[in-house]
């Protein structure tokens, strides 16, 4: 079965160490108010991705660390996320994430290193947790349209209808802009056009204004150069007391006398290597003054063109090298607006996008019509089972404008509990209604999902009674099918509930530390006691606890095994 396995947490608030086994079915997390129940939810949700901030790092403590074992054997999408994300691909996921006191966040999947987004990602697929304000979120049109939305499986329908939105409007706005600015792109286009032509005629690189450089230097002193490489052949070879002559000298005189002398052998012979050096200079240097001249035309010329770039670059304000770059920028803005003044083909364009999105959010409205009629019976359903029979749920769609979020917009209302016409939920439901209607929601979204894990944080706020037991019965029915915890105070809830954790807090170290116990069967009847009777926990109410739980045995079968707490 595909589930959460293990929970470790370490240094998280004011738990110091803490490793939870997770059992499958239907789970309670019970314990006095203020002990720390929602807690575990929360350190859960740090390893889903969740924003972390240092005040979770228990006191005194640099770090708090927090990691989710997760079976995920069955769940093809997971696998293949993870391959294509490069991560490590077993039948088990581990998600792990480490706060430090700096502020610094680090996350990991399977041992590597990973971004908090990824967590956030593959946790859509494993957890699904609904807080215990879900109620007030309820009365947001927003997430009414979203929860219609997920139920039905029409989110990504949803996505690009608002994709095509954007972009009918984005063509609406460049036909709007063409329509409204033409005389001020066509003046813009005149003069880019002029612009471009002098440039494009000019027809000047980066790599010529370097060679221009180069070869106005070199023109430019041809006459040091010449008598340069003239005084420098005269030193090296003309004369007597020429280099060449001179090094020729010493190397014959030390060659003769290396016969009686071996050791001037040696430096005969680097002369040797310095006279070839000198004849490749030799050589050089006579080339370079067979090819030198002055060419004061060639000259004029070079500076000319020198010129002709240096104005054209002070026109613009930039240095001479940016000039291809300019013209390159002149040029694709002519082609935007030669697409712009192109008022049929932006026409077409936004016509285009218009029905486009139509199409789309055309099949959307067919679909949500569909969800909002099946949606609205089977809340209804469950609201009966809730005690409130006489209450009717509906999915209203109101035709409005065409929108990012569709043609329609969406809203919840009951009818029944305040007169017979349906009126939008906040107007008509008290606090309590309104948390069982969120409750049977939540239910029923939950079952249409196809994520293993679901965790109730004190969503049976504002119930009790035989409801309770109502919403217990529910909850186990969800267990039979997913994987369940619910954070509760009700005892009919908890005794619903097919393992049972217990939160407490102890005094450590002049500090306080939350504690979580697997409660046996004992344990059960006396934690079912404490939630019915408060603190003077008599043998009646042992008594009730029993019948609670011994009716969910009757109704339920045997429990599953506990699981366990370390």
């Amino acid at each position: 079965m595909t589930m959460l396995r293990r929970l470790s947490i370490r240094d998280f608030v004011i738990v110091d160490r803490l490793e939870l086994d997770f059992a499958d079915g239907f789970g309670a997390l019970t314990g006095e108010t203020g002990a720390g129940k929602s807690i575990l939810i929360d350190a859960l949700a740090l390893a889903l991705g969740e924003r972390a901030e240092t005040s979770i790092i228990r006191s005194g403590c640099d770090k708090a660390e927090v990691s989710a074992n997760f079976e995920i054997a069955a769940l093809s999408e997971v696998k293949a996320w993870l391959t294509a994300n490069d991560f490590a691909v077993d039948d088990e996921l581990l998600l792990r994430r480490v706060v430090d006191a700096g502020g610094r966040s680090r996350a990991y999947i399977n041992g590597s290193a990973a971004a908090v987004q990824q967590l956030r990602e593959v946790g859509e697929w494993l957890v699904d947790i609904h807080g215990q304000h879900a109620h007030q979120s309820l009365l947001r049109a927003e997430a009414q349209r979203a929860l219609l939305d997920a139920h039905a499986g029409l989110s990504p329908l949803a996505a690009e209808v608002a994709a095509h939105f954007k972009s009918w409007r984005a063509a609406e706005k460049a036909l709007q802009e063409a329509s409204s600015g033409a005389e001020a792109a066509r003046e813009e286009r005149e003069r880019l056009e002029w612009q471009a032509r002098e440039l494009e005629s000019l027809a000047f690189s980066p790599a010529e204004w370097e060679e221009l450089e180069a070869e106005h230097r070199r023109l430019g002193h041809a006459a040091s150069l010449i008598d340069g490489a003239q005084f420098a052949l005269a030193a090296l070879t003309d004369g007597d007391a020429a280099c060449e002559r001179q090094v020729d000298r010493v190397a014959a005189r030390l060659s003769t006398l290396a016969d009686y002398d071996p050791a001037l052998g040696q430096v005969a012979d680097l002369l040797r290597s310095v006279q070839a050096e000198l004849a490749d200079a030799i050589s050089t240097l006579r080339r370079y003054s067979d090819r030198v001249d002055l060419d004061p035309a060639r000259l004029a010329e070079v500076e000319r063109r020198l010129e002709a770039v240096l104005a054209a670059a002070r026109k613009y304000r930039v240095q001479p090298p940016e000039l291809p770059t300019l013209l390159a920028a002149w040029q694709e803005r002519l082609a935007r607006l030669a697409a712009a003044s192109d008022l049929e083909s932006l026409t077409a364009a936004a016509a285009a996008g218009e029905t486009a999105y139509r199409g789309q959010a055309e099949k959307l409205s067919a679909a949500r019509q569909q969800a909002a009629s099946e949606m609205s019976a089977a809340v209804s359903d469950i609201m009966r089972q809730l005690a409130l029979s006489s209450g009717r749920f509906e999915v209203a769609l109101n035709a409005v404008a065409p929108a990012a979020s569709g043609l329609e917009h969406i809203e919840f209302r009951l009818a029944g509990l305040a007169g017979n016409e349906a009126r939008p939920l906040a107007k008509v439901a008290s606090g309590g209604e309104l948390s069982r209607i969120s409750l049977a929601i939540q239910v029923l979204t939950s079952r249409s999902a196809s994520v293993p894990t679901l965790i109730f944080d004190e969503v049976d706020v504002g119930i009790g009674g035989g409801v309770a037991e109502i919403v217990g019965r529910l909850l186990h029915q969800l267990g039979a099918e997913r994987q369940v915890l619910c954070v509760t105070h009700l005892p009919q809830v908890a005794a619903q509930a097919e393992w049972q954790w217990q939160v407490s807090k102890t005094g450590a170290d002049g500090g306080v530390l939350c504690a979580i116990e697997a409660l046996d069967a004992a344990g059960r009847v006396e934690e079912i006691a404490r939630m019915l009777g408060g603190v003077d926990i008599t043998d009646i109410t042992r008594q009730h606890a029993q019948e609670l739980l011994g009716l969910r045995r009757a109704n339920r079968g045997n429990p599953k095994s506990s699981p366990i707490v370390k």
